[in-house]
């Protein structure tokens, strides 16, 4: 008789089985809607400069929003997504060690 491996994740995950790839999967599809969700945040924020520029109408004023009052979202959108996707990550590693999700 074998004995149990230390960390039964770990062990589904490296020999491929089919729990191994839902574990997997489920990373995926979490760091998938991290992205999308950044990705829709951003296109939103984006999407919306046109009006804000029409109803502007200065130039100077737009290439003020352009320099200066767009830096600060895409700087918040990009700081969120990489927070979320480390948590996920790290969130999986202790599934595959096998300790507790805090």
């Amino acid at each position: 008789m074998r004995p149990l491996p230390r960390y039964r994740a770990q062990s589904e995950i490296d020999e491929q089985t089919a729990l191994g790839d839902a574990y997997v999967r489920s990373l995926m599809r979490g760091q998938l809607r991290a992205g999308l969700t950044a990705f829709a945040v951003l296109a939103l924020a984006a999407g919306t400069l046109p009006l804000v520029f029409a109803a502007l109408g200065s130039a100077a004023v737009v290439w003020a929003v352009l320099g200066f009052a767009t830096g600060p979202p895409l700087t918040l959108i990009a700081w969120w997504y990489v927070r979320r996707a480390e948590r996920n990550e790290r969130d999986f590693a202790r599934l595959v060690e096998g300790r507790p999700t805090p």
